[in-house]
């Protein structure tokens, strides 16, 4: 799916992938995050940790109904540092970026931690 954003000369159209890559990015720059994990754990329990080459998996984008997009964020976070923080930190980040840089209303901003790492 894709929003639709009125601007002064026409329509500009922003496709579902492109949320998630812009989200996923500004995720990753957030202090006492290690990496982005998979939505699905594997079959051990342990989450598979992904780097910036793929910044959009660990994202979902849903609508449920609403106008204005859902971001889910799968996330691992850095040993010794607070999950809380961490987790609003990176909500702040990604709502800032797609309301304020892009243009986007985005409301809601949901985070999954799966799991905690030694940051290296």
């Amino acid at each position: 799916m894709t929003i639709e954003l009125d601007a002064e000369y026409g329509k500009i159209y922003v496709a579902d992938e492109v949320i998630a890559m812009l989200a996923g990015s500004a995720a990753l720059e957030c202090y006492g995050l290690v990496g982005m994990a998979t939505r699905n754990q594997l079959k051990d329990g342990i989450s598979e940790i992904l780097r910036r080459d793929n910044s959009s998996r660990g994202v979902v984008v849903h609508r449920n109904g609403q106008e204005t997009p859902i971001i889910d964020l799968y996330i691992i976070v850095g040993y010794g540092t607070k999950i809380s923080v961490v987790a609003q930190n990176v909500q702040r980040k990604v709502k800032y970026i797609l309301n304020d840089v892009v243009g986007l209303k985005v409301d809601v901003v949901n985070i999954y931690v799966q799991g905690v790492r030694v940051a290296q």
